[in-house]
């Protein structure tokens, strides 16, 4: 495999599309030092796992030479991205971006390398459009093109009400591309169109287009939905080391997977390697331990993740969580249970109704970790240790 190959593999690792994959490979083979883009409205204080997907594959194309350009969309963080939302979003205030913006320049740098990164902010090239540059920018699409955004579309389906400065979004968007003259542009699957947008204005300038790369979206610790603080199922950057550990070594097998794929450094090889190992009997349990170790050492240090996982083995190993106890495996509705019927059908609680009052009062644990959702549903292809109080316990694998 040449060089080439080699690197755009590791590009494509864990990627969901990329729009198009002959355009990757052909500016690769250039040996041109392409500029990639990849932005982040900064409408709150703290970065998750989730936001993270995208700045290490940033990193692998900055490992590669290429220039990266960590862009922080201080003028589009006012507009509100409407991706995905059934309501015009709240605006922010320049005072309330320009605070979140600096507390991300501070934790991308625990992942990309300061002194080869770019952080570039789009109010630098978007004031200067000013009105009429806003109405030309405007001009460049119809009421049609917009309205096939599927968001936009279901929404005024429903009845609901689109604000004239939602179709700005991924104008403004794109014209960051063009502003930047980005030879890469890095999103999620979700924003497709907003991305496209980029590549259109572009040709309307005169810019060869850029290359569009998905990424997909990382499950949140229930293993079903998206990673988002509003939904409590993330791990944040600034999670200090015992809530990281706690964190991943609650998420299911099945899960860990994905998140080696998409969050995790060590080489394809490697984690094939674990696969084996786990299909010859190593706990996965250890395979996950490895996994915690290694992200709490990014977003702290090695001695941090020592420490955790030392606390953990005290808190979990050394008689907190007894190592006889009922192991039962329960079948799930549609790749899911309620963490209610859970405990209740796992002879926990009598009821459900005991089994919310007990997470209610803080005496329902999963992994030692206390419950704080009783709607909480706990994903097919679980194996977790449950607890009520002190003294019951069981080990149950969903499926």
């Amino acid at each position: 495999m040449s060089d080439v190959s080699q690197a755009f593999a590791e590009l494509k690792r864990g990627s969901d599309e990329i729009l198009l994959e002959d355009e990757l490979l052909e500016k690769l083979k250039t040996g041109k030092r392409l500029k990639i883009k990849a932005g982040f409205d900064p409408t709150a204080p703290d970065l998750h796992f989730g936001h993270t997907v995208l700045i290490n594959k940033l990193r692998q194309f900055q490992q590669q030479g290429h220039e990266v350009i960590f862009l922080i969309g201080d003028f589009t963080g006012m507009i509100g991205d409407p991706t995905g939302k059934n309501v015009t979003r709240k605006a922010l205030s320049k005072e309330d971006v320009l605070a979140n913006a600096e507390t991300y320049k501070e934790q991308v740098f625990k992942i990309l390398d300061p002194a080869k990164t770019t952080i570039a902010f789009n109010s630098t090239w978007m004031d200067k459009l000013g009105a009429a540059g806003m109405l030309k920018l405007a001009s460049r699409q119809t009421v049609a093109r917009m309205m096939e955004r599927d968001d936009f579309k279901k929404r005024y389906a429903n009845g609901q009400p689109i604000a004239i400065h939602e179709f700005m979004y991924p104008l403004a968007q794109g014209w960051d591309s063009v502003a930047l003259e980005a030879d890469v542009e890095l999103g999620g699957t979700d924003q497709k169109f907003n991305l496209l947008m980029g590549r259109e204005l572009q040709k309307s300038e005169g810019q060869r287009p850029q290359t569009v790369l998905m990424m997909p979206l990382l499950e949140g610790l229930d293993g079903v939905q998206k990673m988002s603080k509003s939904l409590n199922n993330y791990i944040g950057i600034t999670d200090s080391p015992t809530e990281m550990f706690g964190k991943i070594m609650s998420i299911s097998d099945d899960l860990m997977w994905r998140y080696y794929e998409l969050l995790s450094f060590k080489a394809i090889d490697e984690i094939e390697s674990y696969k084996t190992k786990i299909a010859n009997g190593t706990n996965p349990r250890d395979v996950k331990i490895d996994l915690a170790k290694e992200l709490i050492a990014r977003f702290h240090d090695n001695d941090a993740a020592e420490a955790a996982h030392q606390e953990f083995i005290n808190r979990f190993q050394k008689g907190a969580i007894p190592d006889d106890m009922p192991e039962l495996e329960l079948i799930s509705e549609g790749g899911e249970i309620a963490i209610a019927n859970l405990l209740k059908d796992a002879g926990l609680s009598a009821s459900t109704s005991e089994a919310m009052r007990m997470i209610k009062q803080g005496a329902a644990k999963i992994e030692g970790e206390k419950i704080v959702d009783n709607k909480l549903v706990i994903a097919a292809g679980t194996t977790s240790v449950y607890q009520i109080g002190k003294r019951k316990f069981a080990r149950v694998t969903v499926k």
